[in-house]
């Protein structure tokens, strides 16, 4: 258990809940779920620019990521056919992979098939069932993909102040502006409140916010003056209690339950909100391909992760299909922005290649 490892190495309660998000961060779990203290190591194993633990912001969003690796791909050689929807796998007599068909028809011929889909996307939509073992389709269908997050950009026309730390006159950005900024995670006890509300099929009446202001560190994201703040918020159940859905009423009542909690600790957020884009995990799903919404392709708990990711007999990128390999987050070792997933299929689709 996650509460266990912190009350072993800390004494304050704000920065065991602090820490505690990481480890629940993207999971329908609680910091006293049995498991939990594996997603925390997940999330502070790595290291950015020689520094541990670190993280840091893509200057001009997350697209910008894209469009390096498209660069570098196409610099080696790579076409790139964008806002080109796939439709299914292409498989020859002999049952290997041998390209893709797009929706508009056209076939686009390869050697090798690298999936960054979800598992679910890629071998319960994209490739014929009838080529794949009844089992293998049975655990992919089985994986856990609850998502409790729901998402929120927001833009401002000025910078917040906090009560613990106003902003100065001249309203130029502090350093916890430049930082990844949690509320209402006083004590883990909170949090795992905020999971029982969720479990029970009711939002979080106290969510899980984690608010980062990304055009501090990039001014080009907002014209002068104003900030994008970006919110990510738990725990929204997918179901909620009473067969109630989670119509436009149900979203802008969680939305605002985020706000007033924000207002709480930042007088005069509310009033200097210019716009919100709300996105549940649905919006997830239909938006961004994330099965259930979930954050990670599916959940990170230790009954799926290391061989059991995406299933057991298929942790190594190659699939039943010959010459298909998954290479997103939902293959080993998981979910993050860190590329390990893909650089290992790549590394196993190679190995393969020289065989051909």
């Amino acid at each position: 258990l996650l509460g266990q490892i912190l009350d072993q190495w800390f004494e304050s309660e704000p920065l065991k809940a602090t820490l505690a998000t990481d480890a629940v961060i993207g999971a329908m779990a609680s910091p006293h779920t049995p498991g939990s203290g594996y997603v925390l190591l997940h999330h502070v194993m790595g290291e950015l620019e020689g520094r541990r633990g670190a993280w840091g912001y893509v200057a001009g969003g997350m697209g910008a990521l894209s469009q390096a690796i498209a660069r570098a791909a196409a610099a080696q050689g790579a076409h790139i056919f964008a806002e080109k929807a796939v439709c299914h796998v292409l498989l020859g007599r002999d049952g290997r992979a041998q390209g893709v068909v797009l929706q508009d028809g056209t076939e686009v011929r390869s050697k090798l098939v690298l999936s960054n889909a979800s598992p679910q996307i890629t071998f319960l939509e994209l490739t014929p069932q009838e080529q794949l073992p009844k089992d293998f389709v049975q655990r992919i269908r089985q994986v856990d993909t609850r998502s409790p997050v729901t998402k929120i950009n927001v833009a401002v026309d000025r910078l917040p102040s906090f009560l613990a730390a106003p902003n100065t006159r001249d309203g130029r950005p502090l350093p916890h502006h430049q930082c990844s900024i949690h509320l209402n995670c006083e004590g883990t006890h909170l949090l795992h409140q905020a999971f029982t509300e969720a479990t029970c099929g009711h939002p979080s009446s106290r969510p899980m916010i984690e608010l980062c202001i990304p055009s501090v560190l990039d001014p080009g994201l907002a014209p002068r003056g104003c900030h994008v703040v970006s919110l990510f918020t738990q725990y929204t159940p997918s179901a909620l209690a009473g067969g109630q859905l989670w119509d436009e009423q149900a979203r802008n009542a969680y939305a605002d339950t985020v706000f007033d909690c924000i207002e709480a600790y930042a007088p005069g957020f509310k009033a200097s909100v210019i716009g919100r884009d709300i996105l549940m995990p649905p919006d997830l799903e239909r938006i961004f391909g994330l099965p259930g919404g979930n954050i990670f392709h599916g959940g990170m708990s230790l009954d799926q992760l290391y061989f059991a990711r995406p299933a057991p007999s298929y942790s190594g990128y190659r699939s039943p299909i010959p010459s298909l390999y998954l290479c997103g987050s939902g293959a080993h070792p998981g979910g993050g922005v860190m590329g390990a997933a893909g650089r290992n299929a790549a590394r196993v689709a190679l190995e393969d290649f020289r065989r051909l």
